[in-house]
């Protein structure tokens, strides 16, 4: 689903990621685990069109990003850390615009985007302004942005960051249907309890370069996953 090809992003002389390779398969919930300033987010930028790597190419489904990156970007979500939303529209006119960029038709629209605001207890408020919004309602209104073209890849950036318990609950129960339907999720984050019990399939990111990847279970073994990010040269790269 998504295979990065030994990318390198650099900014001036400093690089960001250096010769990263991943490869990303239909069902997986990858998490992507590293300190501020490792290379996360830069990936995942690099991945969905928004920053173009230096070296290195990027594949969704076999399509290249830097190629064609509009026929790329149509079967991409991307959700960054603090999503930029248009303030003057309503919740209800955000996601239809957002509907009608992906040409989602308007049975499957309405469809998807009441089963995904009843699941994550927003649905009374998209007639409000998003300028009314919590930063936890933004989150939770760019999420259902991000699944109601039902991507074949869905790419976050701290995705539990601002969410109440009960929605971050709810969002790990619609990352891990979107993965059994046959889509995959790369994912960043800092909570490493979420991202053991939650992933099929972690790496773990230091100054730009992959020191850790593979299975969760392999590359945990019998540590935790906390003790695995502590030490990581103490543990076996799956």
């Amino acid at each position: 689903m998504l295979e990065i090809r030994s990318i390198t992003k650099k900014y001036g002389e400093k690089v960001a990621v250096d010769k990263l390779s991943l490869t990303i398969e239909a069902g997986d919930i990858y998490g992507f685990i590293g300190h501020n300033g490792a290379g996360k987010t830069t990936t995942l930028k690099a991945c969905c069109g928004i920053l173009r790597p230096d070296e290195g190419d990027i594949l969704i489904d076999g399509i290249s990003v830097i190629q064609s990156p509009i026929e790329a970007k149509k079967i991409i979500a991307y959700i960054p850390d603090d999503p930029k939303l248009y303030d003057y529209l309503t919740g209800i006119q955000y996601l239809n615009f957002i509907c009608d960029v992906y040409g989602v038709k308007s049975d499957l629209r309405q469809q998807r985007i009441n089963k995904y605001a009843e699941m994550l207890e927003i649905k009374d408020d998209l007639a409000k302004n998003i300028s009314e919004y919590s930063h936890g309602m933004k989150q939770k209104l760019a999420v259902i942005s991000g699944l109601v073209h039902n991507p074949k890849v869905f790419l976050m950036d701290e995705p539990f960051v601002g969410l109440d318990p009960k929605a971050s609950f709810m969002l790990k129960n619609l990352m891990r249907e979107h993965c059994r339907e046959g889509g995959a999720i790369f994912f960043s984050t800092h909570v490493l309890e979420v991202a053991q019990k939650l992933c099929n399939k972690i790496s773990i990111i230091k100054s730009g370069k992959l020191i850790v990847s593979g299975n969760i279970d392999d590359v945990v073994g019998d540590r935790s996953l906390e003790d695995v990010f502590m030490n990581p040269e103490e543990g076996n790269n799956a």
